[in-house]
């Protein structure tokens, strides 16, 4: 095979074809294909699961190395994506562990700065449907949900995978997955709500003030955040992946 067939297999083949090859043949070209394919959804997933990107970029460069050398669990058949998140999710709640028994929060306030630096690279959230502001309140709380919830959430919210891969990379029911869901809403909902609002634009906040006058003249009371609004800002935060 000459060297630009063999470049145009390599970019053609699939994640599970690129894995037997290296499972088979120790082949580094179909691996770096891999590591090509998956390293920045890789890395925003470590990212996020501990609040910290250069922390995370470790991980991920942890997640790979453990890839190649358990390859020779990969069975034949299954979806590789499924396994990499799972061995990439692992190392986060190693991490995680480790910080707890430290006493080390998941988020300090150097990388506070940096990790808003390192998701400004991503595309613009619609304006009309959350604020930088609202961003960052919800990355703060994300970070402050048990690790079952915010693993869901990230899967879900912010990498798109849907319930029934998310039930594949945790090992659990597809009914779990949704309960789980439902709980993390539930407490990001709690979290967000006595700051909701605080931190939006001025222009914002006027107009949430004169809709809480009409509210109050028409004898009604304004509604405090939802499950709706929770996954309605995480959602618009999501950065969409076509792997």
């Amino acid at each position: 095979m000459t060297k630009g067939n063999l470049l145009s297999s390599l970019f053609s083949m699939t994640d599970e074809q690129a894995m037997w090859r290296v499972q088979t043949r120790d082949d580094h070209g179909a691996f770096a294909r891999i590591v090509e394919r998956w390293e920045e959804p890789i890395h925003r997933l470590c990212a996020r699961m501990i609040g910290d990107p250069h922390r995370g970029e470790d991980l991920k460069q942890e997640a790979f190395a453990r890839l190649f050398e358990k390859r020779g669990d990969y069975r034949p058949g299954a979806k590789l994506s499924t396994w990499l998140w799972r061995i990439a999710l692992n190392l986060c709640y190693d991490e995680l562990r480790r910080r707890q028994r430290r006493g080390e929060a998941s988020l300090d306030g150097e990388s506070v700065g940096e990790l808003k630096e390192y998701l400004a690279d991503e595309p613009t959230p619609d304006t009309h449907l959350v604020t930088r502001e609202e961003g960052e309140l919800v990355r703060r709380a994300l970070l402050r949900l048990p690790e079952i919830y915010r693993s869901v959430l990230v899967l879900r919210h912010y990498e798109g995978l849907k319930l029934r891969e998310i039930a594949e990379v945790l090992e659990i029911p597809d009914g779990t997955v949704n309960s789980r869901l439902a709980e993390g809403l539930a407490q990001l909902t709690r979290l967000l709500e006595p700051q909701f609002g605080r931190q939006r634009p001025e222009s914002s906040q006027a107009q949430d003030r004169a809709a809480v006058d009409a509210r109050r003249t028409s004898g009604t009371c304004p509604d405090p955040p939802t499950t709706a609004d929770s996954a309605r800002l995480l959602s618009s935060l999501a950065v969409k992946t076509n792997c």
